[in-house]
Parts: structure tokens; sequence; C-alpha cells
């Protein structure tokens, strides 16, 4: 726990955190800042990226043949990059925000299965330890047809195995759905901030569900020490996995290839400006790792968090990274953007986005709300709360210096809201969110 006089130390060093602690929105850029060549604190590179790449492709028979839904990409789990340009003008008037280049929104929302972010990482952790122990155990090489893994032989073997998760929802869902069509005994600890209708969905899959009425750091904790107990238990550690990130950097690929078909050029020049909602840091760490590996420092990614939970912005400002809590300098969590209320960064992904983000920005509940009843209107697209953070970026970028200290012509940009999640709302959910949007977001 730190003191105060810990806190007022920290303040002096960075005036910003006064804010912070107000609950105020605010744009912090990064001062530890590198170039994509000088990364280092991490034994991970492209070839990493592209081993998990074909490890997804070995795995596309088994999704086809189990999930219906992946039959027309071929069993490939990947959303569609969406031009939102009704979206910006709407934007424009109402936050008199100028906005140049062109906008897009990364459909997360609609990825296959889980409907959110989380099925890049989740789903990759689950399938590479499924892959392990059936190589380990001789079922299977990695030159054989994998549609073998949807057999009986197979969910028999896995069901003696035992998967845990702790999770505020969405990497709940995707670790669970995932791990219960394989056969494994699969159990989500899960904290007060998710929300109903994901631990109904979980049950109804076979999921075991532990709630607990502390935050997200309460439920990883137990549900790390009750898997890693069993001999024949694997624990998906959100805040330190490696195979999560990898899972997550795998987007930059295919995020590639979608802007080479709508020819859009990314160099100096024509820079990216992406912008990532932001839980412990594993989904937009990874994503910004992939993305620097593939277009270097023509990308400039930006992470977006709760002004009640930003516990990636203080453990890179104060530079402790996982060692210090939101509840260290008074915050409480409490958003409505359940997938962000965590309260500790990932040790792991932290100190690889201390290098490679450009700047984090705060945002507010209520404009969450409004951003996805205008987001609605202007596109039909809809999305949960959390998953809207990122369409404020550009407008919060605009208004700093950023552009002008980095030479950047801001015509020339384009810019990338990654929307994180919403696949899966209930309906009647989704009207609840919508119409408080419409009431101001409160």
């Amino acid at each position: 726990m730190f003191s105060q006089n810990d806190i007022e130390t920290y303040q002096k060093q960075s005036p910003i955190l006064k804010k912070i602690i107000e609950k105020q929105p605010i744009l912090w850029l990064n001062p530890n800042l590198k170039s994509a060549s000088e990364l280092n604190a991490t034994s991970l590179n492209m070839q990493s990226i592209n081993e998990a790449e074909q490890l997804w492709q070995r795995f596309a028979p088994f999704l086809k043949k189990e999930f219906p839904e992946t039959l027309e990409t071929g069993g490939i789990i990947e959303s569609p990059l969406a031009n939102i340009a009704n979206m910006k003008d709407a934007m424009r008037e109402k936050y008199s925000s100028q906005i140049d280049g062109d906008s897009y929104l990364k459909c997360d929302n609609e990825l296959s299965i889980a409907g959110s972010i989380k099925a890049r990482g989740g789903f990759y952790e689950v399938l590479h330890h499924a892959e392990t122990l059936a190589i380990e155990a001789g079922l299977i090489t990695k030159d054989e047809n994998y549609e073998v893994f949807s057999s009986p032989e197979f969910k028999s073997f896995f069901q003696q195995y035992s998967i845990g998760v702790g999770s505020t929802g969405n990497l709940g869902l995707s670790i669970g759905i995932m791990s219960a069509k394989l056969g494994f005994t699969v159990s989500v600890y899960m904290s007060r901030d998710a929300k109903q209708w994901k631990k109904n969905l979980l049950r109804d899959k076979g999921v075991n569900v532990y709630e607990f009425e502390g935050d997200f750091s309460e439920a990883i904790t137990a549900g790390r020490e009750k898997t890693i107990a069993d001999p024949k238990g694997y624990f998906v550690d959100d805040e330190s996995s490696k195979h999560l990130f990898l899972g997550y950097s795998t987007a930059a690929l295919r995020l590639k290839k979608q802007l080479d078909e709508k020819d859009i050029k990314v160099n100096p020049e024509n820079p990216l400006f992406v912008y990532l909602p932001c839980g412990v840091g594993g989904a937009p760490g990874g994503i910004t790792f992939g993305l620097k590996q593939v277009f270097g420092d023509s990308v400039h990614c930006f992470f977006v968090e709760p002004v009640h939970s930003p516990a990636v912005l203080i453990g890179l400002v104060t530079g402790e990274m996982e060692k210090v809590s939101v509840q260290d300098f008074g915050l409480d969590t409490k958003t409505e953007a359940d997938g962000l209320a965590v309260g500790r960064p990932s040790q792991f992904a932290s100190s690889i986005s201390d290098q490679l983000v450009s700047g984090i920005y705060t945002v507010e509940d209520p404009t969450l709300f409004q951003l996805l009843t205008l987001l609605a209107d202007n596109e039909k697209i809809y999305l949960e709360p959390s998953a809207t953070a990122g369409l404020v970026g550009p407008g919060v970028i605009a208004q700093s210096d950023y552009m002008k200290d980095h030479s950047i012509n801001s015509a020339n940009v384009t810019h990338i809201a990654w929307a994180t999640g919403g696949g899966l709302v209930p309906e009647e959910e989704m009207e609840g969110f919508y119409r408080k949007g419409k009431n101001g977001g409160k």
C-alpha cells in the first residue's frame, strides 16, 4: 500500500496525477516512447507473431466444423474494417471537434463466437494449450488435419484437464466457450463488475462460474490459486500471459491485409492512428506490439481507460507498472465499462506498452453511452459501452500538440477506433444502453 507521502512524491514528479486522482478526463503523452526498432524487454518478435498466425491456420478446420458461423471465413476468426464517415460528421457536430483524415472502426464486436476482442487472445491461448497437450500425448502432429479435435476421443482426453480464468466479462466468455467446446472442465472467476447476462451465458455453455464481491484483482487471485492447486489445471492469467498477448498481436497481420485491400497506404507521410480501449492492457498491448512490428513508427497507438479505473495509466505514469493499483490513489474501479474495470495492470504487457504506446487518455462513463447512441444512430452499429471509448480519440489528439510535435499532416492520417465488444449483448440490454445514451449517459 502506498502512503500519502508516496502519493505526494509521485504528484510532484508527475503533476498530471492530480487530475487523474480527481477523475478528470486527461491525455497523457508517453515520454518513454521508443522507436519500434529499439524495443527491448521482450523475447517476442515478428517471427513469434507469424508462428501464432500459423496456429490459427492449423485450427481453422476445427473451428469451421464446431462453429458454423465461421464457415464463410474458412474457420478464420476476423472482423470487418468499416468506414464511419457519418459518425465522424456527427461527432464534429456534437463535440465541435475538427477531425482531419479518414475514420474507420475495427469491428471486433462482430468477431465470431465470442463477439469481442477477447476472442483473439482467449481463443488463441486455449487452442495453444490444447495443441500442446495433444502433441505431448502423441495424439496429433502439426502436419495433420486439426478437425480431429472435434472427435469424441479428443474431447474425452481433454475432460481430465481443467482451465480457469479471472474475468470482468468478455475474457471469461472467450475462455469459457472455447474450453467447454474442446471438452475441458472450465471455471470462470468473475468480479462484481461482470454483467449478469454474461454469467448466465457461460453457465448455459456448461461453464462453472464463481462470483466475487470484490474487483477484478480479487477474482483473478482466487481463480489462480484454485486452478493451480489442480495438478492438471491451467490458469489463463490476464496479468502475465504471453499467449494471450500473442493471440492479440496477430490482428496486425489481418489489419494490414484489410488496409491493402482498401488501398490505404501506411507510411511516415500517411500515418495510422489507432485507439484501443484498455483494461489490464493485454489486448491493446498485444495489438500495439503487432502493429509496431508490421508498420514500424508509421503507426501511433493510444489506449483509453475510464476515469475511475486508469490502471495502466497510473502504472506507466508512476513507473511502478503492476506494483501499483488505482485503489492506492483513492480510485474505485466503479465504471459501466465492465471490461475496463480493473485496478492493476498486466505485468507482461505493461513493460512492452511502456515503450510503444504513444499516449493514454481517459473518459467518463456518460461519454461512452453518448457515443454508443451516436454510433447506432449514424452507422447502425451497436457496441457495448466500453467498446465506444476509442471513438473520441481523434478529437482528443487533435486538441493536443501531438501532430505538430511529430511533424504530421493531420489530413493524411487514417484513424481506427477499435470496437472491442458488443456482439453477444442481449437485445434488451442494448436497448437500455441506447436509451441511457439518449438521456445523456446518466
